[in-house]
């Protein structure tokens, strides 16, 4: 197994969602902002690797989870931009500066209340297969 395609990845999922029209004017973070953000974000967040070599190469499996983070009052902004989200992912054929992408997925979400109920989460989970 081997970690060396997970940068690249995530380099080419932070562009991918940068560029993707939906997300026009929606920032896009890799860390949380301080003081926890304002308004409707997307944070790129916990990834998990496991090993996925076969006989043609080395490979890993990635569980990246990409989350939608709004104070706007109900679901509506955070679901309407979590579909942006998956649109912009599910099936992207992303450019890898070391690797290969054999495909990503999108896995499921989990939608929660945070803070008395002041902010919503939304947490997206995708597969990305890469060969290395």
């Amino acid at each position: 197994m081997s970690y060396a395609g997970a940068a690249a990845l995530q380099a080419a999922v932070f562009a991918r969602l940068g560029g993707w029209a939906g997300l026009a004017g929606v920032p896009i973070f890799d860390a949380m902002p301080s003081g926890g953000g304002a308004g409707t974000f997307v944070l790129l967040g916990p990834e998990e690797a496991r090993e996925a070599s076969d006989r043609s190469g080395e490979g890993a499996e990635h569980r990246l989870i990409i989350s939608v983070i709004s104070d706007a009052t109900g679901f509506l902004a955070a679901k309407t931009v979590a579909v942006a989200v998956s649109d912009a992912l599910s099936g992207a054929e992303l450019v890898l500066t070391v690797g290969r992408l054999v495909g990503l997925e999108f896995q499921r979400a989990v939608a929660r209340r945070l803070e008395d109920g002041g902010v919503r989460r939304i947490d997206l989970t995708f597969r990305a297969r890469l060969d290395l």
